[in-house]
């Protein structure tokens, strides 16, 4: 495989962990070189953070990991079958993955064979721009030509789309999610006619593997248009049939002060989706699962124009985030939502003053009364707007106690 350029050397590239690695590597005679995300973000010279430094290794994962321990360098077998191992350099995790070619593939698994032909291994990847290597010294490989597609906003198969889609069956759904990052209208043609054939093959895949590409999909800036693309092409029938097209999903981006992927989720879909089904089929934790509900739910309805108590109220019942979540969905709701949510990043609702052990030293007797007093009592509070301390709180649960 031939250079095609160079690469503005990042800071990434040059980090001590970095220089041991390249070094360690190279003294086994190892070829290591960047590959994927790492590469086409410097590419398009987005800034990086906490970069993912993912590396192409010629050499099999035994050799690297000989490599890595006689350099005293920890090195975890995370895939040894598919060629991948992750070292360990400082604290600081970097996944090598050797040169590859398919052996067998059956839309969900490959079988791959080790190789140290670097064209080869960039034969069996997804699109143009995920073929992207560089040395360490910057020298850059685009067998592809990736870089006029980022630089197009282009998501392109390698090769032909409907062998690439029928080695992994996720590709579909990759396509779309690369484009809402990468991409810009109109969509590579035949890459997606090919998805639109194929979407029928979606139902064969695992509901975590689609919830995460979905997820990362709706993370991006601007997904909409992706999106409304995967609806047109049939890729969310099976998995998302309740989609409910991307009005209120735009009115919530401008809203929204950090993209939520979870909360994205709940404003394609209609508020009275069935919440537990969608969970169980995109098998969502239980936590994800129990917060799309919440936010779906047609009750408690927000009441932002009430004002500060009316939040109030609506905080203590949801609680913060949740309480946050139902307010940026609410778009319609008339009030100030912006004081509201503000109100909701920064006060803490304080707790009940009484319980039912209080209504127990008044000498009632365990059981539903109880609760039901204390649940008077809470609401008697909550329409004070909280205002009511201990002492009067207690005054109010003895006079409901002797009232009755």
């Amino acid at each position: 495989m031939k250079p095609t350029g160079r690469l503005e050397l990042q800071p990434w590239m040059d980090t001590p962990q970095v220089r041991m690695l390249f070094d360690s590597l190279g003294r086994a005679g190892v070829v290591a070189r960047f590959v994927g995300g790492c590469v086409r973000d410097a590419v398009l010279k987005r800034p990086m953070a906490d970069v993912d430094i993912d590396l192409a290794v010629d050499k099999p994962p035994e050799t690297i990991m000989r490599a890595l321990a006689t350099a005293k360098l920890k090195s975890v077998p995370t895939g040894l079958k598919h060629g991948t191992v992750t070292a360990i350099v400082a604290g600081r995790p970097f996944e090598l993955t050797t040169l590859r070619r398919d052996v067998e593939t059956d839309g969900r698994r490959a079988v791959v064979a080790f190789t140290d032909d670097w064209l080869e291994d960039a034969n069996r990847r997804d699109f143009t721009f995920n073929a992207l290597y560089a040395d360490r010294d910057g020298t850059l490989y685009d067998p592809f030509d990736g870089q006029s597609d980022l630089a197009a906003g282009r998501v392109r198969f390698i090769g032909e789309a409907d062998t690439r889609i029928a080695e992994d069956r996720l590709r579909v759904l990759r396509f779309f999610r690369f484009h809402a990052w990468y991409g810009r209208l109109p969509l590579d043609g035949s890459s997606f006619e090919a998805c639109r054939r194929n979407a029928g093959v979606l139902g064969g895949l695992s509901g975590e593997r689609v919830a995460k590409e979905l997820l990362r999909l709706l993370e991006a800036p601007a997904p909409a248009d992706a999106l409304q693309a995967m609806a047109e092409a049939g890729a969310l029938d099976h998995w998302l049939p309740e989609y409910a097209g991307v009005t209120r999903l735009k009115g919530l981006i401008a809203r929204e002060d950090a993209p939520d992927p979870l909360r994205r989720l709940a404003a394609i879909l209609p508020s009275d989706a069935d919440a537990t089904s969608i969970g169980k089929r995109l098998k969502l934790s239980t936590q994800h699962a129990l917060r799309l509900e919440v936010m779906l739910a047609s009750t408690p309805v927000i009441d932002v124009a009430g004002g500060a108590k009316a939040w109030r109220a609506g905080i203590y019942g949801l609680r913060n985030n949740l309480y946050a979540d139902r307010l940026l969905l609410a778009l319609d709701a008339p009030g100030d939502w912006r004081a509201a949510l503000a109100l909701a990043r920064n006060w803490t609702p304080p707790e009940l003053p009484v319980s039912g052990g209080d209504a127990l030293t008044l000498g009632l007797k365990p059981g539903p009364r109880v609760g039901a007093l204390i649940e008077a009592v809470e609401r008697w509070w909550i329409d004070g707007d909280f205002s009511a301390d201990r002492a009067a709180c207690l005054a109010e649960l003895e006079r409901l106690a002797h009232s009755e």
